[in-house]
């Protein structure tokens, strides 16, 4: 309508009867002046966004209408996804509870010292979150430092104490370490509740954790998870529990451990490596 009326009156006064920014009105008017094909790419930009989930912003955007051979920067996309009224989906980030009770702090004793030597020294843990459509769920993961081979996991609804435990009891089994063993892990509440610093020394293993916010501290558990996320999920949503708890076994049981090749595991898979000192 406003194209259609410009001659005869003020494009502002008509943008502002009708609740349309001029910056939106000029754009759309460029991109049907120069470009007669805008409706293509709108409609390739709209199955773009569903078929993302609405996960895509004007970078990956951009990139996915290029990859078509649409020749679309970053601004254009972000005009397109205006026009089309494309909004990206803003996911919520899981909360942990709080830990009930006193939280017990342990020292850092690994102090960033990621190469222990021998396997069944040093192993480190930490939880993640995992979107599926029938809501979060949380990996729990133990690895031992030496081959960065994941020992122990455990995979739940809930990130409370038990999961992790569920974790590191599947680790004991399958290693069966000397007394002496070192624990590292973040401030998480889980890993300062009682329960588990209980299980803990009952199972004669020394416990040291990360400075309060900091990440670095355990930074090689830290790029497993940012590895599972970018390498092996992507941009993929599980349909419900059981199906990202199978995916995530695929993952940690077969690729991670015995197939993805590490360059802290002299450019072998983690349980390759270990089986070179054997």
């Amino acid at each position: 309508m406003i194209h259609s009326l410009k001659k005869a009156y003020p494009i502002a006064s008509m943008c502002a009867l009708v609740g349309v920014a001029r910056s939106s009105y000029y754009a759309f008017a460029r991109l049907r002046g120069e470009r007669p094909h805008t409706t293509e790419v709108l409609d390739a930009a709209r199955q773009i966004h569903t078929e993302s989930r609405r996960n895509f912003g004007t970078r990956r955007m951009s990139r996915a209408l290029r990859n078509q051979g649409y020749a679309v920067g970053r601004y254009r996309a972000r005009t397109l996804m205006r026009l089309a009224q494309l909004k990206v989906s803003k996911h919520r980030t899981p909360r942990y509870r709080k830990a009930e009770g006193e939280a017990h702090i342990a020292s850092n004793l690994l102090e960033r010292r990621f190469e222990p030597g021998a396997i069944n020294r040093v192993w480190a843990g930490d939880i993640t979150y995992l979107r599926t459509r029938q809501g979060w769920s949380y990996l729990a993961i133990v690895m031992d430092l030496h081959s960065r081979r994941i020992v122990g996991w455990a995979f739940d609804t809930q990130a409370d104490t038990e999961l992790v435990i569920q974790a590191l009891q599947h680790a004991r089994r399958s290693r069966k370490p000397a007394s002496g063993l070192m624990f590292h892990s973040d401030q998480g509440c889980q890993y300062t509740s009682a329960r588990f610093v209980d299980h803990l020394k009952n199972a004669g293993i020394v416990q040291s954790m990360s400075r309060k916010g900091n990440c670095w501290d355990n930074a090689v558990v830290e790029r497993f998870f940012r590895s599972l996320k970018s390498e092996w999920i992507g941009e993929q949503q599980y349909e419900n529990h059981e199906q990202a708890k199978s995916d995530i076994r695929e993952f940690v049981e077969k690729y991670y451990n015995f197939q993805r090749i590490h360059s802290a595991a002299n450019n072998l898979p983690p349980a390759l490596y270990e089986a070179s000192f054997l």
